[in-house]
């Protein structure tokens, strides 16, 4: 692949989590949250059929996690699966499989019958 291309792959990622204009910036050079949107663009860069998300919003804002689940339903839309791991119930009730741990054990599992926002996102919840 041309480094041109890749370049480019990398622009877009960056763009979709909202951080264009920061692609020659240090880690130290910006926020918590914003590191956390270069893992998320560094994840889907390669635009992989499946992304395993460990609490992706949790160090963002609120309004930052919302970007940043539109993001994840538009990947959706687009055919990749999406398995997340979040403690959020408000993310949780956007999935159609929901799976609850407790003390390291499967507690429950939710299937929802009818069709949430993202069909294919899973959310698991741990207490």
């Amino acid at each position: 692949m041309a480094s041109h291309t890749k370049r480019e792959m990398a622009r877009e990622a960056l763009e979709r989590v909202g951080l264009q204009g920061k692609e020659t910036r240090l880690p130290a050079e910006i926020s918590g949250g914003e590191q956390e949107r270069v893992a998320i663009a560094r994840a889907i860069v390669n635009r992989p059929l499946l992304l395993l998300a460990d609490e992706p919003t949790g160090n963002l804002d609120s309004r930052t996690g919302e970007q940043v689940m539109e993001l994840f339903g538009d990947l959706h839309q687009q055919g990749m699966t999406i398995v997340m791991v979040t403690h959020s119930e408000q993310w949780a009730r956007m999935a159609q499989r929901t799976v609850y741990i407790s003390d390291g054990r499967l507690a429950t599992e939710q299937i929802r019958d009818e069709r949430p926002i993202w069909p294919s996102l899973q959310a698991v919840q741990g207490t």
